[in-house]
């Protein structure tokens, strides 16, 4: 047995505990907003967090909407972290393990980032590397056709034996066209190697990493600091792309909506997308579509529990179904997706159930303590996103060169709590009014059609 006096102390310790934790999130929380400024003619920013890590990136508009040519944008970020004019591929890899860091490079719909984590005595170094591998990489052909050109068609191979992925990529397409609906992966059976070899990456390198198309962004960093060594090591950086160089263009996002299916042996998969919400930093921002993203959901965040969301209720009937909401957004325009995945009969059931569930919350069939949920775990799942480095990172890097405005926290969460049931309610009456976006992939036979699930196409 624990004597009481033992109970007492821990019981104290709990509550003192406790109470550091709420003040250090509290004063952490002053801190997720970003300071910006201009250097050299680039655009950054950073949030000083407390820690001894630092996460750095450098963000083109140079993502898979920007390409001129299929592949581009994959083919670029496979080249990142190889051969420059003073850096062998294998010095970057020692050089960043001695330092006990991480180098890599992602590419989005609309960016793609060189990204490093490392301690932040170390940022000068890193500093340099990224604008060393931006604008000193050597495109050779011969690292093209042994490592990069590989790595792409292995990269295609597992997009294309994904049904989910396979049916989101799909559902984009269709939502709008060019642009944003550009294949996130190019197919391998497509014809890839006829538009791609190592001058047209570097001709694309060449326009993307233009001062005017790059932003850094680091998290754990000084901002004084950090405008210094942009200025240190971007500063000769062209203005703007090269004369004859291949411009990076896009026109403002249209949203068109219709149906593709496509047959497939690996798994079962459909994706009910609608017109959605821009990201916060762009200009057809939306805070009701998160909170009816939450409202619908699909999976629980409690373990053993069904969750609150309305579809995860509903996936209760179908046991194989696995189901996900989600607001993708982007620059100008945004696409609300359904995700469901598993067996046929049951994925094309949850598919009927979803469609029901967004009439009834149209029709204002909800209840107050649900829509009290939804709106608290829109802005948990804001806040919970926005604090991690990379997501944050990310977000403000694209907010930068996209319109030259960061990714703010506590601005995005501050939306989302005043979205009111009405605003709710008009959402998903708007987006059932418009053309949906469907596509189904798997066994044909039992997927339903969009005009079966009562949407418009």
């Amino acid at each position: 047995m624990i004597a009481r006096p033992s109970v007492r102390t821990a019981s104290k310790a709990l509550r003192c505990l406790q109470c550091g934790q709420r003040r250090g999130y509290a004063a952490a929380a002053s801190g997720f907003n970003y300071q910006t400024g201009d250097s050299a003619g680039i655009k950054y920013a950073s949030r000083d967090v407390p820690g001894q890590m630092t996460t750095l990136a450098l963000v083109a508009k140079a993502g898979t909407r920007y390409e001129f040519l299929p592949g581009l944008a994959e083919g670029l970020e496979k080249f990142a972290f190889r051969n420059t004019e003073r850096r062998s591929a294998l010095r970057i890899v020692r050089e960043t393990e001695l330092l006990g860091s991480e180098v890599y490079a992602t590419h989005s719909r609309e960016t793609l980032s060189l990204n490093a984590k490392f301690l932040r005595k170390d940022l000068p170094y890193f500093m340099e590397l990224l604008s060393e591998v931006a604008g000193k990489t050597q495109y050779l052909p011969y690292i093209f056709e042994e490592e990069v050109f590989g790595h792409i068609k292995f990269a295609q191979k597992n997009f294309l034996a994904n049904p989910e992925a396979l049916a989101l990529d799909s559902a984009h397409g269709v939502a709008f066209h060019r642009g944003l609906g550009s294949s996130i992966h190019p197919a391998a059976s497509g014809p890839t190697s006829k538009y791609l070899d190592h001058a047209t990456i570097s001709a694309y390198a060449s326009t993307a990493y233009a001062k005017s198309n790059i932003a850094v962004v680091a998290n754990g960093a000084d901002n004084a600091e950090v405008g210094k060594w942009v200025g240190e090591f971007f500063g000769d950086y062209q203005v703007s792309p090269v004369q004859g160089a291949p411009q990076l263009s896009s026109s403002q996002s249209k949203y068109y909506g219709g149906e593709e299916r496509i047959a497939h042996a690996g798994g079962n998969a459909i994706v009910l997308g609608f017109s959605g919400s821009s990201s916060a930093t762009g200009g057809f921002y939306k805070p009701e579509v998160a909170v009816l993203a939450a409202l619908l959901g699909g999976q629980s965040s409690i373990k053993w529990s069904s969750g609150f969301s309305l579809l995860s209720k509903a996936g209760l009937n179908y046991p194989s179904a696995s189901i996900k909401t989600k607001s993708h957004i982007y620059s100008d325009a945004g696409l609300l997706t359904v995700t469901i995945t598993g067996g046929a009969k049951d994925v094309a059931g949850v598919a009927f159930d979803a469609v029901k569930t967004l009439n009834a919350i149209a029709a204002g069939e909800f209840s107050n303590e649900d829509f009290k949920k939804a709106v608290a775990y829109a802005k948990f799942a804001e806040l919970e996103y926005g604090e991690s480095q990379s997501a944050g990172v990310q977000l403000t890097g694209s907010g930068l060169v996209q319109g030259g405005k960061p990714y703010q926290i506590e601005e995005t969460s501050s939306a989302i709590g005043g979205v009111t049931s009405e605003k709710l309610k008009q959402a998903a009456k708007s987006i059932l009014e418009h053309k949906a976006s469907v596509s189904a992939v798997g066994d044909l036979h039992l997927l339903p059609f969009a005009e079966e699930l009562g949407l418009k196409v």
